[in-house]
């Protein structure tokens, strides 16, 4: 059966819709924003034996059709746009079996909608160690609908899924609404103004959606007209549905033991949640994360800059000689090798951060840190943006729709960009790996982790204080109450680290190698060339010096005219005010061209170091301890590599999250004070760092 569908997957959140997604697309997926926003969307592609195309579309979580938050708002008018354009052939509602009752609340008003749903019911090996036992044939009477059992955990249940999609399905008359002569009133009032019938009707009357175009204005004097309370009637439908899902329930779903609060989940909270050493085990844990991300990336590390490096030099020597040749050779592949050489550490740490998602952890951290954060103007909902700025701060700030209260919202966006993303965590290694060996403290305790946990502690210690700074200057704008669901403890699923793995390393890489490749090309070419007149008096000048060896020759002439480059004359311009930092003009450099985005940082170290070197094996680090100032003496001491690393955990060095940041908060001048603030921080905090060391 050749063909295509478009699928849309909804359900709450913790549902197990996500792991249903990579089941179902494996990686033939890729990730866009939904029309007029910046909040992530998922697809993916998947062709079925008989010919069949699928479409999938990952929808963020939401709960109801009446939503709390930006990111649910997303989802409902996707949903909503697509009753008109016809754009999801088939809604998969993904349930968790073990808390049905709060699930099929959604599921309800998707029926009313009159879209054609396939519930997938998830976890019921869960709900099984839960006491429940579910008939899932009478459930799926009772709801009119296919209900198709799954554990998108263990891969179990896709063959019957993959069926029911692929079967002819037919949408059953709504069976929740109207269910009483007010609803009927009210949706009869709206047909009139909109043509528009059934649940739709109420969803346009309760929320006053702007998918009306014309008939807007219509139905704002309806809403006057009828003196109707959107609230009350959203409260009224939401207990009326949770009173029949009830009655549903009791007839479906049996007890089959009794359960007490020393269920497994709940033993483990009392430890990992604990007011006093939960917050040293999550200390532990983060900890072990910085010693992973040196330890276990080490021998990937070598292969992948040992693979640069004879890349480098087999091109250099199979080229034709030429600016082709140089701008290759010298440019680009030490620009993108000096990036991608730690891509072990950040698939570590990607996989790390998936694998806490996974089991649960993450939203303790939230309950556990509300305590906390409520002191500096944050709450609980703050800490999976602000820990989300680990890996990205772009990601994380719109991960902030989730919180309600636009003060706390405002404050966690401007503060997440000190969190250490994971494109400070080159800078921080090559920058540790000169200043401390592989040395380790009672065994196991690596000292380069050690330092990495130092740089990441203050980038929090960083966000606290921001943090209470704005509390105090930003005024009240209503009060917030922390509400969290957390779920049940669960394994990891490997495939999805694998995925999260795969899919954030491809996002690193794809957009941090666009920047290097054109930053390294512009770099080497204002490296390689300056003031004509000037590399004649150069020329002339070392033609009279005598050498022990033509490659020593090579070297000086190449460090003389680095120089009196375009981008030597640009360095010494700046040098004087980063010069009290302990800055040279190659340092400077860099600084500026990571503007882009810190990551470039080293790929422009690579690159100037390499201008010139075409015989050259060594590695960055290598160079970098070589490395010399006017006076003979080492540029990277300990003062100045701590003074950058310093620098770096405070600067706003991404074009991007000053884009994202002006975007969410509706106009330039908080992403103005951001970036004005943490480059002010980040230069006299350096200031400081170095003049107290050296």
């Amino acid at each position: 059966m050749a063909g295509k569908l478009n699928i849309a997957l909804a359900g709450n959140p913790n549902s197990g819709k996500t792991t249903l997604f990579n089941l179902i697309t494996g990686l033939n997926q890729k990730t866009g924003n939904f029309p007029g926003t910046t909040v992530e969307k998922k697809t993916g592609q998947v062709v079925l034996p008989s010919g069949l195309e699928l479409s999938v579309t990952d929808l963020p979580g939401f709960y109801s059709m009446y939503p709390k938050g930006e990111d649910e708002n997303v989802s409902v008018q996707a949903i909503l746009s697509s009753i008109k354009e016809k754009k999801y052939d088939k809604i998969l509602f993904v349930a968790d079996a073990s808390n049905l009752k709060r699930c099929l609340l959604l599921c309800t008003q998707l029926a009313d909608l009159q879209l054609p749903v396939i519930v997938v019911m998830n976890m019921q090996d869960i709900a099984i160690s839960k006491g429940y036992d579910l008939d899932l044939e009478l459930l799926s009477r009772r709801l009119a609908m296919p209900v198709i059992p799954i554990n998108a955990r263990k891969r179990t249940g896709l063959k019957s899924l993959l069926e029911a999609i692929s079967a002819n399905q037919e949408t059953p008359p709504t069976s929740y609404f109207p269910s009483n002569p007010a609803e009927k009133s009210l949706a009869d009032a709206v047909f009139k103004v909109t043509a528009i019938k059934n649940y739709y009707a109420n969803m346009l009357l309760s929320q006053h959606l702007s998918l009306l175009g014309n008939e807007k204005a219509s139905m704002q004097m309806l809403i006057s007209g009828l003196g109707f309370d959107a609230r009350k009637h959203q409260a009224e439908d939401s207990m009326e549905r949770y009173s029949r899902i009830e009655e549903i329930l009791k007839t479906v779903q049996k007890r089959t033991k009794n359960t007490s609060s020393k269920e497994f989940s709940t033993k483990i909270d009392k430890i990992l949640t604990h007011r006093i050493y939960g917050y040293f085990i999550f200390l532990l844990i983060f900890f072990t994360l910085f010693q992973s991300i040196f330890t276990l990336a080490q021998y990937p590390m070598n292969w992948i800059e040992t693979l640069f490096a004879w890349v480098s030099n087999s091109l250099g020597d199979h080229l034709p000689k030429g600016i082709i040749n140089d701008v290759v050779s010298n440019g680009i592949i030490p620009g993108l090798g000096g990036v991608i050489v730690f891509l072990p550490q950040i698939m570590i740490l990607f996989a790390f951060l998936t694998v806490l998602e996974d089991t649960g952890y993450m939203a303790r951290v939230s309950f556990i840190m509300d305590r906390i954060m409520r002191k500096f103007g944050l709450n609980g909902k703050s800490v999976v943006p602000l820990i989300g700025g680990m890996a990205c701060a772009v990601a994380s700030i719109l991960a902030t729709r989730t919180i309600e209260n636009k003060k706390e919202r405002l404050i966690t966006i401007m503060a997440t960009p000190f969190m250490s993303c994971s494109a400070r965590l080159p800078v921080y290694t090559v920058l540790i790996s000169l200043i401390a060996d592989q040395k380790y403290i009672l065994g196991f305790i690596n000292l380069q982790g050690l330092i990495l946990l130092g740089m990441y502690l203050l980038g929090i210690i960083a966000t606290i204080v921001f943090s209470f700074i704005l509390k105090i200057l930003i005024s009240e704008t209503g009060k917030n109450y922390f509400i969290m669901e957390l779920p049940v403890y669960k394994w990891p699923v490997w495939n999805n680290i694998y995925h999260s793995m795969i899919h954030k390393s491809k996002d690193f890489i794809g957009q941090a190698g666009k920047v290097i490749v054109a930053v390294s090309v512009v770099l080497w070419f204002l490296g390689s060339y300056g003031p004509k007149e000037t590399f004649n008096e150069i020329n002339k000048k070392f033609e009279r010096l005598n050498f022990d060896s033509p490659d020593e020759k090579a070297t000086q002439i190449a460090s003389a005219k680095l120089e009196a480059s375009y981008a030597g004359i640009f360095g010494k311009f700046i040098e004087p005010a980063i010069r009290p930092l302990g800055y040279d003009w190659k340092i400077g450099i860099a600084l500026l061209s990571s503007l882009a985005a810190r990551e470039v940082f080293i790929g422009t170290m690579s690159t100037i170091y390499g201008i010139g070197d075409q015989e050259d094996t060594k590695s960055l680090k290598e160079k970098l301890l070589l490395a010399k100032n006017s006076e003979g003496k080492p540029v990277y001491t300990v003062p100045v590599a701590l003074s950058l690393m310093v620098f770096y955990a405070f600067a706003l060095q991404c074009i991007s999250t000053i884009a994202v940041t002006k975007r969410e908060t509706g106009g330039w001048k908080w992403a103005i004070i951001q970036f004005l603030f943490m480059t002010f921080v980040a230069y006299f905090s350096s200031l400081i760092t170095y003049q107290l060391l050296s």
